[in-house]
């Protein structure tokens, strides 16, 4: 079917570039292309061709980089609980456990941190006082601002958010002033 196609471009081609001229006699005599003709309409096809594969190439290539940069998001997900209860359970422990206990957990922590690190897993720096931004937080209720300069800005943190190179993956909770 492609061949047929191409044929058909040719043919459609060569009436295009036959043009009827009369001669003397007033008959319609078609002038063929010439080999130069032809030929520069076969290297025409074949640079356009080459291009489109050029382009296609690139595409493919950039479609697989992005599989291959968030094929684990879902288990990059599922593992930002994990990081939460560590936080909650450092928390915890610093204020009722002694240090020996806080410091094995906070060893732990860190290292199960920096390994989500190394796969792309940031943590969004957000401090009460921020602007608002949509694309990054998520307002969980407003209260009304302590401050007149906290107005329609960050109040609280409620849950780190994280990005995963450069996409967002969770949005961070926040309260916002009113």
């Amino acid at each position: 079917m492609e061949n047929q196609d191409i044929n058909e471009e040719n043919i459609n081609k060569q009436e295009e570039n036959t043009t009827p001229n009369e001669n003397n006699s007033g008959e319609n005599v078609t002038v063929e292309p010439t080999a130069e003709e032809l030929l520069a309409q076969e290297k025409d096809r074949y640079v356009r061709l080459y291009a489109e594969f050029e382009n296609y190439k690139k595409r493919t290539s950039k479609e697989k980089m992005e599989f291959f940069q968030y094929a684990n998001q879902d288990m990059m997900i599922s593992m930002l609980g994990v990081l939460d209860d560590f936080e909650r359970a450092l928390k915890e422990i610093a204020k009722n456990g002694n240090s020996a206990d806080l410091q094995g957990v906070e060893l732990i922590y860190q290292k199960f941190k920096g390994k989500l690190n190394e796969k792309g897993l940031k943590a969004m720096e957000v401090k009460p006082g921020d602007s608002f931004n949509v694309d990054f937080h998520e307002a969980i209720t407003q209260i009304p601002a302590p401050t007149e300069d906290l107005k329609g800005k960050i109040v609280d943190v409620i849950e780190t958010g994280y990005t995963l190179n450069d996409k967002v993956i969770r949005f961070a909770k926040v309260v916002t002033g009113n």
